[in-house]
């Protein structure tokens, strides 16, 4: 049963309030959601909030702001979704800018280190839980499982391009496909219209300013930068964590940021509101700012940091507005649905190579990779072990799985812990 509908002036201060507290990735943001709209205003019912939410996780791209996007368009329409979607973005941007500048000032100071590395440990107790709970949700039959760990697989000793593994894992799924067609919900004709209307102008907004940079500085940082972050939007199915495996192989091969640097941003994306995917606009600024010569860094941090997050986000609009109507018709035919299905499950073998490439690096100072035709592995040095990165991280998994600690009292705990064995003389 649902209450009144809210005004949109009652609207946009939940979205406010959700963007400003937005804390603790796609689960917490979804879980902030559902007590907003579901448990305390019932703007919409537990069967139509579930309806977005399974809708929003076929989609690429960050799920917890496209399910702002949807319940903002539900109550009020392409203005809803607009303001939805915006409000649940922008102050965690403006934080997370804020931080990145200060990290290319102090991000290797006495005083940074310690609480970079709690904050590391943290994300790699946080990525194992997302693979717990996104796995548990995904993985329900024996197909799901194989293409789960054939992609985890592909990922970890192969070059296989992510985006090739996305396509292969559909098609799996569209052959798998068969059963009964479900009854999906219809969506209103004239909101379907405008909505497709509003998509147009999303796609020319998103693409502007990429064409834009390709025009004016052709090769750039910051072009390359908006065709990459342009691409993993379309590609990046099973959600943040999930795009962060392409990317730290995009940063990598373009030069912009070291595995550690993703593993420092990471960390900081962690302390702020908004999506977890906000760790794309510090690859950005810190990338542009670290290519560019002194008297322009700043500025180009600033621009590269912004597009990071404008081709990061914007795509989520034009999903949502555009692919609503025809995504709700999909999820009701059998082997699209199957197909779909399949590419969720590919995302958690991701997440789970992500949470493997994300403790290696913590864990050990030093290692090699060994080739065998199109086979690679990365070996780590057992002497290269970091005893004191390895006791932060298993606090961590206890903290997270046993007391089941929300991730800012997390977040705080590791930093302390971190800056005690500095004090102590362990760090």
């Amino acid at each position: 049963m649902t209450g009144p509908a809210p005004s949109f002036g009652e609207a946009l201060r939940v979205w406010l309030k959700i963007g400003c507290l937005g804390f603790g990735g796609p689960a917490g943001q979804i879980a902030l959601l559902h007590k907003a709209v579901v448990e305390d205003k019932a703007w919409v019912d537990e069967a139509e909030f579930a309806h977005g939410l399974s809708f929003c996780m076929l989609l690429p791209g960050p799920e917890a702001q496209q399910l702002a996007v949807w319940l903002g368009w539900r109550l009020h329409g392409v203005r809803g979704g607009v303001a939805a979607g915006l409000l649940f973005v922008l102050p965690g941007l403006a934080i997370m800018l804020a931080l990145s500048a200060l990290y290319v000032v102090h991000g290797r100071s006495e005083w940074a280190g310690p609480v970079l590395l709690g904050l590391k440990a943290a994300v790699v107790a946080l990525v194992a839980q997302a693979l717990v709970r996104i796995g548990g949700r995904i993985l329900r039959d024996g197909a799901g499982l194989l293409v789960a760990v054939a992609a985890f697989i592909l990922l970890s000793f192969t070059s296989a391009p992510f985006p090739l593994l996305i396509l292969a894992a559909g098609t799996v799924g569209w052959l798998l496909g068969g059963g009964a067609t479900v009854e999906v919900a219809r969506i209103d004709q004239t909101r379907r219209r405008g909505a497709l209307k509003t998509a147009l102008i999303c796609l020319v907004l998103w693409l502007a300013p990429v064409a834009a940079a390709w025009g004016l500085a052709p090769g750039s940082v910051i072009a390359r930068m908006g065709a990459v972050f342009s691409g993993l939007a379309v590609v990046s199915f099973g959600g943040a964590y999930a795009a962060l495996a392409y990317l730290g192989q995009a940063a990598s091969a373009q030069g912009w940021l070291t595995p550690t640097q993703m593993l420092d941003g990471l960390g900081l994306a962690e302390t702020t509101p908004g999506p977890l995917v906000l760790v794309f606009t510090f690859v950005g600024f810190v990338g542009a700012y670290q290519a560019s010569s002194p008297p322009w860094a700043w500025l180009a941090g600033l621009i590269g940091g912004l597009m990071a997050a404008w081709t990061t986000f914007a795509p989520s609009f034009l999903w949502i507005f555009a692919g609503g109507g025809l995504m709700e018709r999909l999820r009701g035919r059998p082997r699209p649905a199957r197909a779909l299905a399949m590419i969720s499950a590919a995302a958690v073998g991701v997440i789970a190579q992500l949470a493997v490439w994300f403790a290696t690096h913590l864990l050990f100072r030093a290692g090699g990779t060994i080739a065998w035709g199109p086979l690679r592995a990365t070996i780590p040095a057992p002497a290269s072990l970091d005893i004191v990165a390895l006791g932060l991280t298993l606090l961590a998994l206890g903290l997270t799985f046993a007391l089941r600690l929300p991730v800012l009292a997390l977040v705080a705990v590791m930093t302390l812990a971190a800056l005690a064995l500095t004090v102590a003389g362990l760090g």
